[in-house]
């Protein structure tokens, strides 16, 4: 399950555990207009977890989801 919220600055996604036995904790994905953040409550340490990706970094994980195994680097345009 997931919930999309579109907020002022921010489109914002709550992905929701709902797997089997081992749930995890929600993890939120907030994308701004230059970086997109990853958060998750980490429970042994009672703390929230944030990972920051560019957008590059994006475009390059939309494309790895699709391809073998590998190394790549995308052609950006001009390149």
């Amino acid at each position: 399950m997931f919930t999309i919220e579109h907020d002022f600055d921010a489109t914002v996604i709550t992905l929701i555990d709902e797997g089997g036995p081992h749930l995890q904790e929600d993890a939120t994905i907030s994308a701004f207009e230059d970086v997109v953040t990853l958060e998750q409550v980490d429970p042994r340490r009672d703390e929230v977890i944030r990972i920051t990706l560019s957008m590059a970094q994006i475009r390059d994980l939309a494309a790895a989801l699709n391809l073998p195994e590998g190394s790549y680097r995308l052609a950006r345009r001009g390149e």
